[in-house]
């Protein structure tokens, strides 16, 4: 399949019939409603739109404030991930052993002991991973569209707020340590 007639539309002039002069993408609003985009990393702090229609990047002040919102919201995600999967863990934590009588040979009776791991699907620490789980993907999403206004700053932001989260909450994460292990 040939994806000749699919060119990039920001490469391409664009005509408009109640103007009179040829633009390239510029990221005018040209009456229809649609802003054009472009398609290509870029380092502007002019009319950059981000997350809604209303939220738009016009001074190097407003780019600074958006570099610093960007960059803290890539850390709360990347410590939003850690925080869920040590409320995991220590939801998981209570495990109940439950022993019970059972007739043996000979006519003794054996204690057997049963593991319960896990949780109910209506309980607390359910309902707030679920919760927990719903903000996760707003915020992976709502750096996902930052990233694709392919502004630089904005991407640097996005990537620098997530290594430094991975950094500061990742030490925290679960490491398997077996304490049966002898032979270390």
């Amino acid at each position: 399949m040939s994806h000749d007639s699919h060119m990039n539309s920001s490469m391409l002039p664009t005509m408009h019939p109640d103007h009179h002069h040829t633009t390239a993408a510029s990221g005018h609003d040209h009456g229809s409603g649609m802003m054009m985009m472009a398609m290509t990393f870029h380092f502007s702090y002019e009319n950059v739109p981000l997350l809604f229609s209303g939220l738009t990047i016009n001074t190097p002040g407003e780019m600074a404030g958006a570099f610093v919102a960007v960059f803290f919201l890539a850390m709360f995600y990347e410590g939003l991930k850690i925080a869920r999967e040590c409320l995991l863990r220590k939801s998981q934590v209570s495990i109940r052993y439950n022993s019970m009588p059972v007739p043996g040979p000979n006519g003794t009776i054996l204690m057997e002991t049963h593991k319960t791991v896990g949780q109910q699907m209506l309980s607390f620490p359910h309902l707030l991973q679920t919760v927990l789980h719903i903000i996760q993907v707003v915020v992976s999403y709502f750096l996902m569209l930052i990233f694709m206004t392919y502004n630089g700053y904005l991407c640097i932001a996005v990537a620098a707020g997530a290594g430094m989260g991975y950094f500061f909450f990742s030490w925290k994460k679960a490491v398997v340590v077996d304490i049966t292990e002898h032979c270390h």
